[in-house]
């Protein structure tokens, strides 16, 4: 899917900013209501999540349906032999979106791009758009939930909607929305892959009133880091070779551009053009190392969360821009999408920038034993009869890998993040959903699933599957707490075990860390201080630099973030290495030169 640009033959208008918008109450929305003004609503920017943007707990906590609307001016002359379309960056969890009071369609999943053809709905003149948001996890969706009622004596009883996973359930019309015009005939996507050796490959898709045009003819042009024409060449998919390259790596992030221009050889001579960027490099798995143009890269950096305060997981182009910068001061090269897809935005930052992903689906909390903030303890009844979610992950997959395809910023896919992988029927489930993600890569990037301690090297039903091992550990933390030598007996014991086992895959921990209150210190470093910190990372990293299989470190986590309301997290997770408002605590400085040296 691309992403929405303007050229000589497209134009895009963005419809972010102030909308309307009401919470309703169960049974509330009617259909019939989508093609009316919105009364007594509240302005809400869009994009954001709703939940911070007015005080009051029936806000914030809301469960079920939302209503957004807004109006938009189209000219006669958008109209005219032209697409149009209406595109979301992503609406959580559930949107049915209706235009003028008729309904273009709905979709499912919180994180991905979504689109309408509207052109046979729209008028001249104002229209009206009519987004039904609902923000429910259960055992359908991704990530999962439950949905309870709670009963207490003497008073009505309560619906609340808890989460398997430890994040807050920021929800609404995260992500932009945009009103895409574009010719009726057109590019509808881009495959482009360049390698070290100088090879390119690309695929151009057509689509629109293809059959009622005779003949049509793509061009393809090559475009250096200073735009400059390094190739030429025709039709809807092809391959060349560049004899000199400069290629995409942390260190020097080059990227190319692919210069699509079609033509329409009628009377008309519509064109359309797009310019899709890339970048020249090769990832692969060879000697139990990742490889990144054949030679094998460290993987320093963190799990991250796209959130931050007001917004909640709202894009917010100063923010995202601000960890990045916080990214390269630490030394970091990387970071995993922890636990959903991170915007489009953030792509492309990190594709300018240098920043390695592990680009993970929003498949948290496929587990029925965990708890609404990710902890064991929940009501396991036997996590794969009892999840509906199979289809719909692979539906997501498919979405994911055709968004992010082209980054090369992009080194690898997570198809989930700690399900039972121990429990019977895992391997069942994961087996598709790893095929279909190499089916639909055309850069066949390696794919894993991270795993929990409670998958052991010799129980957990996946890891022979995955082309890397990203095993999630909190020895000293949620066991052997404020033991770390203990901690480090019990993780090297681990990792070895796993290397046994699967002798051939590079293994990396995917999470590790210690809930660190900001401005707390102790000479003797007890839990919760700063110090605590900054010596659980100094007792991973020595397990990590003594075992010349691991090749990653990803800390838990980047910055401190908002959870479900529990007496675990005291105003959320504080495990980041920044704070939440991105002020770094002492650990930062370890990491910065530990970082720097490998």
């Amino acid at each position: 899917m691309l992403y929405p640009e303007t050229t000589r033959s497209r134009m895009v208008f963005d419809l972010s900013g102030i909308w309307d918008f009401r919470l309703l109450n169960e049974g509330e929305r009617e259909k019939t209501d989508a093609g009316k003004r919105l009364l007594k609503g509240y302005p809400m920017p869009v994009p954001s999540a709703y939940n911070e943007i007015y005080p009051g707990r029936e806000f914030a906590d809301h469960v079920g349906d939302m209503v957004y609307q807004r109006s938009f001016m189209v000219t006669k002359e958008m109209m005219t032999h032209n697409r149009l379309t209406l595109r979301f960056g992503s609406a959580a969890h559930r949107a049915d979106v209706w235009l003028n009071g008729v309904f273009l369609g709905n979709h499912k999943g919180g994180f991905l791009p979504f689109e309408f053809d509207i052109s046979e709905v729209v008028k001249t003149g104002e229209n009206l758009l009519t987004v039904f948001v609902n923000n429910i996890v259960d055992y359908s969706t991704l990530p999962c939930g439950r949905m309870e009622v709670q009963h207490f004596p003497g008073s009505p009883d309560k619906r609340v909607n808890l989460p398997n996973f430890d994040f807050y359930n920021y929800t609404g019309l995260l992500r932009p929305v945009w009103l895409c015009i574009i010719p009726l005939v057109y590019i509808d996507d881009i495959e482009i892959s360049g390698h070290m050796n100088g090879e390119f490959i690309w695929n151009v898709k057509i689509a629109g009133n293809v059959e009622e045009v005779e003949s049509i003819e793509v061009d393809v042009s090559l475009l250096d880091e200073n735009g400059k024409c390094v190739y030429s060449g025709n039709g809807i998919s092809g391959r060349g070779k560049l004899s000199e390259v400069h290629l995409w790596s942390p260190e020097d992030p080059c990227l190319y551009q692919l210069y699509v221009r079609m033509r329409i050889i009628d009377e008309n001579m519509l064109e359309d053009e797009y310019r899709e960027t890339f970048g020249f490099r090769d990832v692969e798995i060879k000697d139990c190392h990742i490889l990144l143009n054949g030679k094998a890269v460290y993987l320093k950096g963190f799990g991250k969360h796209e959130e931050g305060s007001i917004r909640g997981r709202g894009t917010d182009l100063a923010l995202m821009t601000k960890d990045i910068g916080l990214l390269k001061w630490i030394n970091a090269n990387s970071f995993r999408t922890s636990h959903y897809p991170n915007s489009e935005e953030m792509m492309r930052i990190c594709d300018r920038m240098g920043i390695l992903v592990i680009d993970e689906a929003p498949a948290v909390g496929l587990n029925t034993g965990f708890t609404a903030t990710g902890l064991l303890g929940g009501d396991a009844k036997g996590t794969w009869k009892t999840l509906t979610t199979l289809e719909h992950h692979k539906k997501v997959m498919e979405e994911l890998v055709a968004r992010d395809k082209n980054h090369p910023c992009v080194i690898a896919w997570s198809v989930a993040n700690e399900p039972a992988s121990q429990e019977e029927g895992a391997k069942e489930y994961f087996e598709p959903l790893i095929e279909i993600t190499k089916r639909h890569d055309p850069q066949k990037r390696p794919v894993t699933i991270v795993t929990y301690e409670g998958a052991g090297a010799d129980t957990c039903r996946v890891s022979g599957m995955c082309d890397f091992l990203m095993l999630n550990r909190y020895r000293g933390w949620y066991d052997t707490e404020g033991n770390l030598q203990g901690a480090a007996a019990k993780l090297r014991a681990e990792l070895e075990d796993f290397h046994r086992r699967y002798p051939e895959k590079p293994i990396m921990l995917g999470e590790y860390g210690a809930d660190t209150i900001a401005g707390l210190h102790d000479l003797n470093a007890r839990l919760f201080t700063e110090e605590y910190q900054t010596e659980f990372m100094k007792t991973y990293g020595k397990v990590f630099d003594s075992l010349n299989f691991i090749t990653g470190e990803h800390v838990w986590v980047f910055a401190d973030f908002a959870t479900a309301e529990n007496i675990k997290r005291v105003d959320g997770n504080k495990k980041g290495i920044f704070t939440r408002d991105r002020r770094p605590k002492q650990a930062a400085f370890f990491l910065k030169e530990r970082w720097k040296e490998k």
